[in-house]
């Protein structure tokens, strides 16, 4: 199955940068969406951007006009730019992926998640 491994994160002070990465592999047949979601301390984790397989692109509000994801779909690459960080942006942060692979002639997708990675912006 696919595993998704996630990179980039650390301390950062405010108004700084920071460009998260996660490769995926062990992929079977294709991935479809790819994205980033992060869980702050005490909150529910949320979704931060998507890219689908396609090109489209949805960003969380929050983030919009700070934050730019991409992807390599060759590589099997998701990444996220992080711009003029906030400490509110503080949080874990996971990569996703949909795993679609196929069993007895049949189609599933399956959401995989990566581990995490640790941004902490500074005040």
């Amino acid at each position: 199955q696919v595993q998704l491994v996630e990179s980039g994160g650390g301390l950062v002070q405010a108004g700084g940068s920071l460009r998260l990465s996660c490769v995926a592999s062990g992929v079977s047949l294709r991935i479809e969406g790819m994205g980033w979601y992060r869980q702050a301390p005490g909150k529910d984790r949320e979704l931060v951007a998507s890219i689908s397989g396609t090109g489209n692109i949805k960003y969380a509000a929050a983030v919009k006009n700070r934050f730019t994801v991409s992807r390599d779909n060759a590589k099997n690459t998701v990444s996220l730019q992080m711009n003029s960080l906030k400490p509110e942006d503080t949080a874990t942060y996971y990569c996703t992926a949909e795993d679609v692979w196929t069993r007895n002639g049949a189609y599933h997708t399956t959401t995989r998640w990566g581990q995490g990675t640790q941004v902490t912006v500074s005040s």
